[in-house]
């Protein structure tokens, strides 16, 4: 049995992929223009992670060599929460001095599901008894639009 990740993806181009070589789901870029020197690129996606899991986002290997920039912070945590139809992952970026050349559809970051600390028992379990994970492709997300990066509070 695999866990379920459902992806609600803006354009062909952006779909994520699990490459055989590798155990983090490929992400794409969607937005292509990166004159900033700070921003976030839109990855195209929204994805609704099965309950008690959260994702770790993070720069592919190759991103800063190909791209010139790399993912503020070093990782993202995603929460399942975070879940909604309008709820778009985004890498925030850190140019250092080269102009950016991304087009749609560059493979720009990646990301693996894991148990969050919210896991119950039963969810801990099941994840021992699960095989990885199969993308579903959807057209739309049945939970709630949470508002984006920093929308859990300052404080």
């Amino acid at each position: 049995m695999k866990a379920v990740i459902k992806v609600k993806c803006l354009c062909e181009e952006c779909k994520p992929t699990i490459s055989d070589n590798g155990d983090w789901i490929d992400l794409r870029a969607f937005t292509v223009k990166t004159d900033d020197r700070f921003g976030l690129l839109s990855l195209g996606v929204a994805i609704q992670l099965p309950p008690g899991y959260e994702a770790i986002l993070a720069s592919r290997s190759s991103t800063y060599k190909n791209f010139h920039f790399f993912m503020q912070g070093g990782i993202g945590v995603i929460d399942n929460s975070y879940c909604g139809p309008d709820d778009i992952w985004r890498y925030p970026y850190v140019k250092l001095g080269r102009d950016i050349k991304v087009r749609m559809g560059d493979r720009i970051a990646q990301f693996r599901i894991q148990l969050s600390q919210k896991a119950t028992f039963w969810q801990k379990l099941k994840w021992l008894f699960t095989s990885g994970v199969k993308l579903e492709f959807v057209k739309e997300l049945e939970g709630d639009n949470r508002g984006g990066i920093g929308s859990t509070g300052k404080n």
